[in-house]
């Protein structure tokens, strides 16, 4: 699935605004319509010309704080999502998606943003004492072809390369901090419409970066579960899934 799924040439991120706030799809022949502060169109609500079946236009809000208007980031509705697939030359013929599918592809979207934003959280919790304010969502824009340096050296490991890269900036109490976020693909987990694999760090763009990086990887290293332990938990939460069955 991973490896055709719309997901992968619409943006991961949350939209922007209100309840008919934008939402991020950037597509060069759209350019003049882009506002320029977040990466984004206008949203599209209507029915492209050729859908073979209704979709909702309802849109669900995230637990992604927007600075800009003091409440939560707002996903894109089925339809949206629809169209901004449509508007990156997404083709399908009469049996390849269905109206199940779309529900299932836009709970996965909202599902990776969630994630994506408590692996920020466990981040930004090193900061916690520098104000009173919660971090919050800026801005954020998708770099699917721009490799991180990070996931290229892991291609050059022989590891799989990421299907999609965002970055996200971060508001942490004025100041502005980008974080890469990396998806790679991963098993779908029944029941949460998770299906990806995220890698979530703070760039290399300062030394408070560099620093939390480092005190990360000494904490990974010293007190980090061994492989042993990992199956171990692995296999008690699956214990635990099949006995809820």
């Amino acid at each position: 699935m991973a490896s055709e799924c719309p997901i992968q040439e619409v943006s991961e991120c949350p939209s922007g605004g209100g309840e008919t706030g934008p939402v991020l799809v950037p597509v060069p022949s759209d350019k003049s319509d882009i506002d320029p502060t977040n990466m984004m169109p206008p949203a599209n609500q209507m029915p492209s010309p050729d859908q073979p079946f209704p979709l909702p236009i309802e849109r669900q809000k995230s637990s992604i704080p927007n600075p800009a208007t003091g409440q939560t980031w707002v996903y894109p509705s089925q339809q949206m999502f629809w169209n901004a697939m449509k508007r990156k030359g997404w083709q399908w013929g009469p049996d390849d998606i269905n109206a199940n599918d779309m529900d299932h592809i836009i709970k996965i979207h909202n599902a990776n943003n969630e994630s994506a934003w408590q692996e920020v959280l466990k981040w930004e919790a090193m900061h916690a004492a520098e104000g009173t304010e919660e971090p919050q969502l800026k801005s954020f824009g998708g770099k699917a072809k721009d490799f991180s340096p990070r996931a290229r050296f892991r291609g050059l490991m022989g590891y799989e390369m990421p299907f999609d890269r965002h970055d996200w900036i971060i508001d942490r109490c004025g100041k502005e901090v980008r974080y890469v976020i990396d998806y790679y693909d991963g098993d779908m987990q029944p029941g949460t419409h998770k299906f990806a694999n995220l890698d979530v760090r703070p760039a290399f763009d300062s030394l408070d970066a560099v620093w939390d990086r480092m005190k990360v990887a000494w904490y990974r290293w010293m007190y980090a579960p061994s492989p042993e332990q990992q199956m171990r938990e692995m296999m008690a939460k699956e214990l635990q899934q099949e006995n809820k069955q």
